[in-house]
């Protein structure tokens, strides 16, 4: 699938700020899955950028505006086509989840398999991982336990949660975003040594009003395999991987900081349309 996305941001402050630097992650990745045919960037004010990849490889675009403002507009514009690999059999085995540290040793993935700012492996985590997984011996139908427990457990709950809720307020709470279900389930597969990691993108549904997460674990006979808890889904041709990270904190699509005033409004629109040649 061909997809246009069109990503504004846009900040509005209650007085002039200035000295404003930002990273931007909205430039979707590159990979034998997906092919980016066109990236474009923008700011009003106008500032020029500085493009270096972070630690995780994604792209992240650096602007600085020193001017007085009062308001900042980013947007963007890609041309991505998508071409996932084919779904995992749902009934597929891929050897005993006891076995899953052979793998880990064998991967870079030691990063994903910790806690991280926003995810927590505790005790009290991995006893929920190992009810949810109880009785399960392959790791693929491990995983999918832990998708079924983290989709079944919380409610998907429009501004019920913030960018900074911790993945143990929404299991308190038991409701959330795409975010947040995304965190749980980070924190259920580490807590049993299933390397994951979370993935920030865009769902193209007439929907899509902003940005969307979900997760990817790295299976033994597979590599990296690409899971949506909030929908309790493998990612197909719809999903449009821009960043991964060990949490939210790794990748949002702007962060920074100026000086001015604390009163400020943020407003993200999305548009997504797919395209026929």
């Amino acid at each position: 699938m061909k997809w246009r996305i069109q990503h504004r941001t846009r900040y509005i402050y209650g007085a002039p700020a200035r000295d404003s630097f930002n990273d931007v992650r909205l430039k979707p990745a590159a990979n034998e899955h997906q092919a980016l045919e066109f990236f474009s960037i923008v700011t009003t004010p106008t500032a020029p950028f500085r493009e270096y990849h972070d630690y995780s490889g994604n792209c992240v675009h650096h602007f600085e505006i020193a001017a007085p403002h009062h308001s900042l507009l980013i947007e963007s514009t890609a041309v991505v086509v998508t071409n996932p690999p084919e779904p995992l059999a749902w009934g597929a085995t891929l050897g005993p989840l006891a076995d899953i540290e052979e793998t880990v040793k064998m991967t870079n993935c030691f990063d994903f398999l910790g806690s991280s700012r926003f995810v927590e492996v505790e005790p009290d985590i991995w006893r929920l991982a190992i009810d949810a997984t109880a009785g399960i011996a392959d790791v693929w139908h491990a995983v999918l336990a832990l998708m079924n427990f983290t989709h079944g457990h919380l409610a998907y709950r429009p501004a019920s949660t913030h960018v900074h809720t911790p993945m143990r307020e929404v299991l308190a709470k038991r409701c959330g975003v795409c975010q947040d279900f995304a965190h749980v389930m980070l924190g259920l597969c580490r807590a049993v040594k299933i390397p994951a990691q979370y993935v920030s993108g865009y769902l193209a549904t007439e929907q899509a009003r902003a940005t969307h997460a979900w997760i990817e674990v790295m299976l033994p006979k597979v590599g990296w395999l690409a899971l949506d808890p909030t929908h309790n889904c493998q990612a197909d041709d719809t999903y449009i991987k821009i960043a991964t990270g060990r949490d939210y904190s790794d990748v949002p699509p702007v962060m920074g900081h100026y000086k001015g005033s604390l009163q400020r409004r943020m407003e993200v629109e999305v548009n997504i349309e797919s395209i026929n040649d």
